[in-house]
């Protein structure tokens, strides 16, 4: 990195106010769990392309993870999926992943694949697969407690094709029946992250459609329920910025699935679309840090970051690389808001000044404040080149074609 580059960044910084050690250590605690899913054969639901070298059991996608979080140091925690990362001793998974530096993420139970869950799961009209379903989540319940999670991440594919194939309001009181058991099974420590998704694969109606369907039965459950917002599950023109402040003003936003979507997937790598929404998102949650309500404040320091994608077309360990880096990258300009200027142009009624000050801060290169941080923690300065140069993709080749898919 060039000494000057830098020097000029923190002198241009300086000169607008902005503590940039401050900015330093917060870029410093960012950390995002990668998803157990994106580094084995996934994609979409029209084909599968199965590349060579993906893992072919939960240690070997724990083994992958090590090496982004290696090299980029921000991403310590890998979710995982039931029964995709079933394994037959819980604690033996735990070790490896300590042993690799991670310790296991938030568990994510599977209620869309059996073929009893066509017309619904928690949802069903037949009591016996709402009772399977149910169980399917009480034995997440228990594998957190082996692997020491703290977060259990819902989303119910749940919902209807046509109108009058399922009675909406009974299947609203079942849902909240089995979530309430679920939630009574939970460890004080525990949070169950509720996601909500307003179409796909249910094209009539979607059980849990949107953030406020979410938050309804997050408070109705109790303190421990919170909001998932993925990224990519919203309708074209949603502003997400704005369910996040609302979120964090009620204390309910529980994390993220960070990825992107140009028309209806999610599963683009986050930031590739619309930076600058992630970037906004991070305005909010930062403006949030700084609140004189503790309750929104410690809403802020335990929202979990998370990726959700399924890399189908991409080399699954440098995609997730890129889909950190972009996340921190847009965490980074969010810091060099200058947030008293944004409020007294507000508080003037000077619209264009107030947008200005918000701009301005996305406009900086911030390439020279990551090199300088990524050499304060000895990481490499250009974590993706580091990991091209390396030989882990090529050595990786011999576990074959087509390992762990879905």
């Amino acid at each position: 990195m060039s000494d000057r580059a830098y020097a000029l960044f923190e002198e241009q910084q300086k000169a607008r106010g902005i503590d940039l050690n401050v900015v330093k250590e917060r870029l410093k605690a960012l950390k995002i769990e990668t998803p157990s899913w994106g580094y084995g054969d996934s994609g979409t639901r029209f084909k599968v392309f199965q590349k060579e070298g993906v893992p072919r059991n939960p240690f070997e996608k724990f083994e992958d993870a090590a090496q982004v979080h290696a090299l980029t140091g921000l991403a310590p925690s890998v979710a995982i999926h039931i029964p995709w990362d079933k394994v037959e001793d819980f604690g033996k998974l735990r070790s490896h992943a300590e042993g690799l530096g991670l310790s296991i993420g938030a568990i994510n139970p599977n209620l869309f694949q059996e073929d009893e869950y066509m017309l619904g799961s928690v949802t069903h009209a037949d009591a016996a697969v709402r009772r399977k379903a149910t169980d399917h989540l009480l034995e997440c319940v228990d594998i957190a407690k082996e692997t020491g999670s703290r977060d259990i991440s819902l989303w119910f594919a749940d919902g209807t094709n046509y109108p009058g194939q399922g009675h909406i309001r009974k299947r609203k009181a079942w849902m909240q029946e089995a979530l309430t058991e679920m939630y009574k099974a939970l460890t004080p420590k525990m949070r169950m992250l509720i996601e909500y998704k307003c179409f796909e694969p249910a094209f009539y109606h979607t059980d849990l459609a949107d953030w406020g369907m979410a938050y309804n039965l997050a408070q109705k459950l109790g303190p421990q329920a919170e909001v998932l917002v993925d990224t990519g599950h919203h309708f074209q023109g949603a502003n997400i910025e704005h369910i996040v402040a609302y979120l964090l003003d009620e204390k309910r936003l529980g994390g993220f699935h960070f990825n992107s979507r140009k028309y209806a997937d999610d599963d683009l790598i986050v930031g590739t679309v619309n930076p600058y929404e992630l970037f906004l998102i991070f305005y909010q949650i930062l403006d949030a840090a700084n609140d004189e309500d503790a309750a929104i404040r410690d809403n802020v320091s335990n929202i979990a970051y998370m990726i959700d994608q399924s890399h189908n077309i991409e080399q699954k360990i440098p995609a997730m690389m890129r889909s950190v880096l972009n996340v921190q990258t847009q965490f980074a300009k969010a810091l060099l808001i200058d947030h008293k200027e944004v409020a007294e142009a507000a508080d003037r009624h000077d619209v264009l000044a107030a947008e200005h000050a918000v701009r301005r801060a996305f406009e900086f290169d911030v390439t020279p404040l990551l090199h300088a941080i990524r050499e304060e923690q000895g990481l490499p300065v250009d974590p993706m080149q580091a990991y091209l140069s390396s030989s882990y993709g090529k050595d990786i080749l011999v576990r074959g074609k087509g390992g762990a898919s879905w």
